[in-house]
Formats: structure tokens, sequence, C-alpha cells
């Protein structure tokens, strides 16, 4: 693996250090990811989480900073996975169409040559279709799956006309496309979605959220995986995969969640909750404070939900260890 160091700036103008970013080959890509191993890690009993970062202007394995610092913070021992999905980060940025199953497939790949065992998938958002379909691929290698604050249930059960999304891909994939990437990643457009839409606090939305997604979207093919989202390429009826989902599941709402889509606008929170729940052979699930980005703005009550969660299926390995 070719390692090399990363810094990042802190909103007091610090630098901080930031473990070593490594690499490795799929489909001929590049692609890039951390390995965060706690100061008290014991990776031969520990389960590993794998992290899976949303999609969006700017986004990538960066957005689980905040979460790899408390988590190591509360003395837990398991190492961390944090990669960079293809079209993101410091992974390559092919010019293409990416689907939760080209995700999904990259990630399978991570977890059985560079992961090596079973783990903790932990997903945020509207990328719950990549987990979804990575439990298919690979359910031995997973032990649990947390969901962080997860589309509307009836946004994952209506699926986008397959003509629908090739139009608005033909269309994003344009240079009036690329003007509207150049736009979308003006600061203070991202202050303004981010308010509006992501955080339940506007003070929430600080410095070091910004300046992440502005270093995140100023290469413009990262613009790809954005557009892939936008089109709705992850937009189908996941009702029976999900209850075809074998393994513990959380699932974490925040007390403030909104929805984009107008299927899901009407919801509330608590039927939002209940409607995952009663869908998943082995969910259970919590609200805590926050809105739709909590391992970011809540990241002291998302870390303590994960880590129980956690705590219970090392338990259980331990007392059921063929299971």
């Amino acid at each position: 693996m070719q390692a090399k160091s990363t810094a990042a700036q802190t909103t007091e103008g610090r630098t901080e250090s930031l473990p070593q970013t490594l690499f490795y080959t799929w489909r001929d890509y590049r692609a890039s990811y951390e390995l965060h191993t706690p100061a008290h890690s014991d990776a031969g009993s520990s389960l590993p989480l794998l992290l899976v970062h949303p999609i969006g202007v700017g986004l990538s394995r960066r957005f689980w900073h905040r979460f790899c610092k408390q988590w190591d913070q509360t003395g837990r021992r398991n190492p961390i996975y944090n990669p960079d999905l293809l079209g993101c980060g410091e992974s390559d940025m092919p010019r293409a169409a990416y689907t939760p199953a080209d995700w999904a497939e990259q990630l399978q790949h991570f977890l059985q040559t560079v992961v090596g065992k079973p783990a903790v998938v932990v997903a945020q958002g509207a990328l719950l279709p990549v987990a979804i379909e990575l439990a298919q691929l690979q359910p031995n290698l997973i032990r649990g799956l947390v969901l962080s604050g997860p589309p509307a249930w009836g946004i994952m059960t209506k699926p986008t006309l397959a003509w629908q999304q090739k139009l608005t891909w033909n269309l994003l994939d344009s240079p009036a496309g690329s003007a509207f990437y150049r736009y979308a990643r003006r600061r203070q457009f991202l202050q303004s979605f981010s308010t509006k839409q992501l955080f339940g606090d506007a003070n929430s939305v600080d410095a070091e959220w910004l300046d992440t997604l502005e270093a995140g979207a100023a290469n413009p093919a990262s613009r790809h995986a954005v557009f892939s989202f936008l089109a709705g390429f992850w937009r189908k009826d996941y009702k029976p995969a999900v209850a075809a989902i074998a393994q513990p599941t959380l699932v974490v709402f925040g007390e403030k969640a909104s929805s984009i889509s107008r299927e899901g606008k009407q919801e509330l929170p608590a039927q939002r909750l209940a409607d995952y729940l009663n869908a998943l052979p082995q969910g259970r699930g919590l609200q805590i404070k926050g809105r739709n980005v909590l391992p970011y703005e809540s990241t002291p009550e998302f870390v303590a939900a994960v880590a129980a969660f956690v705590s219970e299926l090392e338990t259980d390995s331990v007392r059921n260890p063929v299971s």
C-alpha cells in the first residue's frame, strides 16, 4: 500500500495531523482510505468499523473525522476504516454515472482485500442503498449495520424511471451542469444549503465544515459523483432488499430530521424510525438531537449510540462465536 501523510487546518488556524492516506487498486482505479487506530486499539478482538461517507458537493471521507476523533476519546478499541468512494476525495474520479452497485462492489473488494474480517458498516444518509447492495454482495463480512439519518421510507420504496435518470444525467453532464457545479461549490451556497437542509442549528455550520466542502469540491471532476446522485441512480424499490437484511441494524434519526424530496417532507422523525423498524428483521433504533448530518453535528451522541450497538455485537460474538 502506498501512503502519504495529511494535515488539516482547524478553526483556530492550527495544523492538525491526520492519519496517513493509503491507497489500493480496484478496477484499475486508485482508491484512497484512512485507517484510524485508536490509542488503545485491540484489532485482534474488536470489531472494525467501515464508514460510508455521503455524496454531495465537496463531501468525502473527511466527513467522518469528527466521529473518528470522538471515538478515540471514548477509549473504544475498534479500528476504523474510512475510505473515499470512487469519484470522491483522493480516489480517482473517472467521468462515469456511478450507481450504488458500483460503490458497493468497491467496498466489497475493500472488505475482502484490506479489512479482511467482518465489520460493522456505518452509512450516512442516502448512501443507505450502497450498504444494502453491500449486504447482498458480501453478507459474511458484515457483522452489523448502522444507518445514520437514512431517507424517508417512502423515498426508499419509490423508484425513479430509468429514462428520467438518464435524461437528468445527460442534462447535468454538460457545460450547463459544469456551470451549475461551479455555482454550487461557492461558500455562500454551501452555507445556505447546509443551514436550510442539513443542520438543526445554524451555528453548527462552522468554518471547519465549509472549509472541508470547498477543498473537496476544488477538483471539478468531483462533480460526476454528485451528478450521479442527483440523477437518481440510487432510486428504486428497496423494500425486498431491506427485508432480507439478516444482520442487526441500528437506525439513528435526528429529532429535527427533514427531507429534501417531497415524498418525505410530511413525515415526522418518529414515523420514519417506525417505518424502518417495521421493515428490518433485526432493526433497533433511536432519536438523538440534531437533524440530518448526525456524525458531524451531534458527534458525542451519535458515537455513544454506535458504541453501545457495537458493544452488543461484540458481546453476542463472545457468547455465540459461530454465529
